[in-house]
């Protein structure tokens, strides 16, 4: 028997990085007003990958935004680290669904973009963007351009350029969205390997059930207009191995589970 919905535990302060109380968010227009959060609480731990999964419209993407810092909360609080978020921070790297390289600088130039603004010497900026691309697998392309690369390699290259900067958490915004299914597959498996390696926090962005399964230790289900937590689930099961499944019916439950969620 599978325990799918994560308990209720006690979590140390000390140990948790992102805490969300009582979001909401509210658009307001000279003809209508949308309210596209609704009393949002959820929290994420040091080094805990979390994904947040819901149907197009329920707002997860709002809510990194204002984990970004892009923009701001009608009510509530958002921390991270323990602080308010009051804008955009190096700590908080973001990936967004598009490709946002800049097309007029190579990929070593893309990835040390962030530390060239901060001041860090050409030295030091090399063997930051040496380790990076090595760790994405593009030391081959470190001196091409976005236009030579594929959406995959583009990717790589947004990923390498966030954790240059060194950041307390990882935001993604539907990463692999717009990428094929094998090279959608290749990236969340390298996504998972960074993340084993580097420790970084991440709050990953999906409407895709198997990604979100596959990628997190918890998920958190959203429902829709106003967008809201539905509920918390524990995904950490153990399901894959070197990135096959291996564990079918107990994926097969927690997937029914979810859909069931979705549909209701």
């Amino acid at each position: 028997m599978v325990t799918i919905v994560q308990p209720k535990v006690v979590v140390d302060p000390v140990d948790i990085e992102i805490e969300i109380n009582g979001l909401s968010k509210i658009y307001e227009t000279k003809n209508s007003t949308f309210q596209a959060l609704e009393d949002v609480s959820l929290y994420v731990k040091n080094e805990e990958f979390v994904s947040i999964l819901g149907p197009s419209g329920c707002g997860k993407s709002t809510i990194l935004r204002i984990l970004a810092g892009l923009e701001e909360a009608t009510s509530g609080s958002v921390k991270v680290a323990g602080e308010e978020v009051q804008g955009p921070s190096v700590k908080r790297g973001m990936v967004f669904q598009s490709y946002t390289l800049f097309p007029w600088l190579t990929v070593r130039e893309n990835i040390e973009f962030g530390l060239k603004l901060k001041g860090v010497s050409p030295k030091e900026r090399k063997d930051i963007s040496d380790k990076y691309l090595a760790v994405v697998g593009l030391e081959r392309f470190a001196n091409s351009y976005g236009k030579e690369l594929s959406g995959g390699m583009k990717q790589r290259v947004a990923i390498a350029r966030s954790l240059a900067n060194n950041p307390e958490v990882l935001l993604m915004d539907e990463p692999f969205g717009a990428l094929d299914a094998q090279t959608k597959q290749s990236m969340q498996q390298l996504l998972l390997d960074i993340w084993k390696k580097e420790k970084t926090t991440i709050v990953f962005i999906t409407h895709d059930i198997d990604e979100s399964i596959f990628l997190s230790q918890r998920i958190y289900v959203m429902d829709a207009r106003p967008g809201k937590i539905k509920e918390e689930i524990n995904a950490d099961l153990q399901l894959f191995k070197n990135g096959e499944l291996v564990e079918v019916d107990r994926f097969m439950k927690l997937k029914k589970h979810i859909i069931t969620l979705l549909k209701h």
